[in-house]
């Protein structure tokens, strides 16, 4: 809890200067950032990626959960905005969390093999799993924050790509859905 209190104030910190978050949300950081990032925690381990990590979440709070738990986690936070990664960064070093932080597009990194990819807000689901396919190991599985519409985005994303998914619905936010999503195949 002390690590996530010290993430919640270099947020709080650090969204002055860059925009990691909304400043409209400074003041509920806890619950509308870190609770909304920790439920999507269940136990993840081994080779894993936080595509678009931004301000670290949901990358931040699961490396801090996973520690707290003992588990081991080799978790990549892929962020191209120079600025943010070093936010990044900092946040590795000042809560001592085995994290590595990649500066670039996700497009441009090489293939991570990851067995769980996470991302918050950062694109359309259509557009999310062309960057997630090439990252993920064989029978690796992806879980995507998604608003309220997230059903809509899966219509669009059956278009071009195949998949199974289970929605379950976010505890912050009756409209929106926790989407874990295996089975990635391009149409």
């Amino acid at each position: 809890m002390d690590k996530l209190a010290h993430y919640a104030e270099l947020l709080r910190k650090w969204t002055v200067r860059i925009n990691l978050i909304a400043k409209s949300t400074l003041d509920d950081v806890e619950h509308r950032h870190i609770w909304d990032s920790a439920q999507i925690y269940t136990g993840f381990e081994g080779v894993s990626a936080d595509l678009g990590s931004g301000g670290g979440l949901p990358g931040v709070v699961i490396a801090v959960l996973a520690q707290g738990e003992g588990r081991q986690l080799d978790l990549t936070l892929i962020e191209s905005d120079q600025r943010k990664a070093t936010f990044l960064r900092t946040c590795a070093r000042e809560l001592d969390l085995p994290i590595s932080v990649v500066a670039k597009r996700v497009e441009e990194v090489a293939s991570i093999g990851a067995a769980m990819i996470t991302a918050r807000a950062l694109a359309d689901l259509n557009l999310l799993l062309g960057f997630a396919h090439p990252h993920l190991a064989p029978h690796g599985q992806c879980v995507f924050m998604k608003g309220a519409k997230w059903r809509e985005e899966i219509a669009r994303a059956q278009e071009n790509w195949r998949f199974s998914y289970e929605a379950t619905p976010s505890k912050t936010d009756a409209q929106a859905a926790i989407l874990t999503i295996k089975d990635i195949e391009r149409v």
